[in-house]
């Protein structure tokens, strides 16, 4: 029958071993790591992420304008993937106005499902080419959560390869250790006896 007594390799006793406090001391710091220091770690990505993620869909915003068109020819049957647009993966004809410039038309990104008439909105760049949507909220916090969770996951994963690392390292100190103990006193009892 075994019997656990919590906290013996913290307490003074004559079967401590050095090695037992340094595993003692080393669990604790992968405690306090993997339950305070990796959700920091996770936190403090995400909102720079969030903050680097939010200031570029400022940015593209600025970029790039919104027009609401009307579709003149049948969408393309081939998506054509863009970068972050998964909303908009078929080309197709569109027209609209603008104000001093007259009726207009192009080739642009226009969402699944879309027929000939329907309205649509399109975005556009500076040049006057078809560009995907800048991001919106939704996404912006989507990629906040997947950098965070990303990034305290890799914590975790640091931490316990460091800790597996120091274990393996530990044990074959520890048996190192037992190996001089059992020199110095395995001769008292292997010795014949006479």
């Amino acid at each position: 029958m075994r019997t656990r007594v919590r906290g013996w390799r913290w307490r003074h006793n004559p079967l401590r071993r050095r090695s037992d406090v340094m595993e003692a001391w080393t669990v604790l710091v992968v405690a306090v790591l993997l339950f305070v220091v990796t959700p920091l770690a996770g936190v403090a990505a995400g909102l720079y992420a969030h903050d680097q993620a939010r200031s570029r869909a400022t940015a593209l915003r600025t970029e790039r304008h919104e027009v609401r068109a009307t579709l003149t020819g049948d969408v393309s049957r081939r998506p054509r993937p863009v970068e972050g647009d998964r909303a908009h993966p078929y080309q197709a004809k569109v027209r609209w106005t603008e104000p001093g410039a007259g009726t207009r038309t192009a080739v642009a990104r226009v969402p699944a499902g879309s027929r000939a008439g329907d309205v649509v909105s399109v975005w556009f760049d500076a040049r006057g080419r078809a560009v995907a949507p800048p991001p919106n909220d939704v996404a912006v916090w989507q990629h906040t959560v997947a950098v965070g969770l990303c990034a305290a996951g890799g914590s975790v994963a640091v931490v316990l390869l460091g800790y597996a690392v120091q274990r393996r390292s530990a044990l074959r100190h520890r048996m190192d250790e037992w190996e001089r103990e059992w020199a110095r006193t395995g001769p008292k009892w292997t010795r014949p006896r006479t």
